[in-house]
């Protein structure tokens, strides 16, 4: 397969409540699976939670947004500075498939696909159970991710708080409505 040199970083609907996103990170597989699955490295750019890589194993996700970039950016009211989610693993094939639930109801996956020297990402978020919600996962993919782009090529990220504010307000202009 030829390698990606560009791809849209905005996510798109691929059904009325599935989000998928995709990212080009810097080989090789095995660095990017750990970023996704070591609790110290997935804490820099989404949340800390050590993880059994066993189907079925239960694990808790707890963010600390403001600590993900300095500055941070200015967090929005109603947002406290820690959130945790219990989640499970679903499907594990190391090192190119990482598949969880996202608390009780949606479920994420994670497929690694080398690209010559490089890696795409392609996470896909399914059951997401209303339009709010959609804005706010589809802001905090995308800049969650960005983040994880800047840190396994060695640069700063942009403030998260800003940039997810920034990515709501366009992510409820491009996806549909209804």
């Amino acid at each position: 397969m030829a390698p990606l040199t560009k791809l849209d970083p905005y996510g798109a609907l691929i059904e009325p409540a599935t989000l998928k996103l995709q990212r080009l990170l810097p080989g090789p597989i095995e660095r990017c699976w750990d970023w996704l699955t070591d609790s110290d490295l997935r804490k820099q750019w989404l949340a800390s939670g050590e993880m059994d890589l066993t189907p079925g194993a239960p694990f808790e996700f707890t963010w600390r947004n403001d600590t993900l970039t300095q500055p941070p950016g200015a967090r929005p009211e109603g947002f406290k500075a820690e959130h945790s989610m219990k989640c499970r693993i679903v499907t594990v094939d190391a090192p190119r498939q990482l598949v969880i639930t996202w608390g009780e109801q949606s479920e994420v996956s994670f497929t690694l696909e080398p690209q010559g020297e490089d890696v795409l990402l392609t996470l896909i978020h399914r059951r997401v159970p209303n339009r709010e919600t959609l804005l706010n996962v589809s802001a905090g993919w995308h800049t969650h991710l960005d983040i994880l782009f800047a840190r396994a090529r060695g640069t700063e990220p942009t403030p998260f708080w800003d940039d997810w504010r920034a990515r709501k307000a366009e992510y409820a202009q491009r996806l549909p409505s209804a």
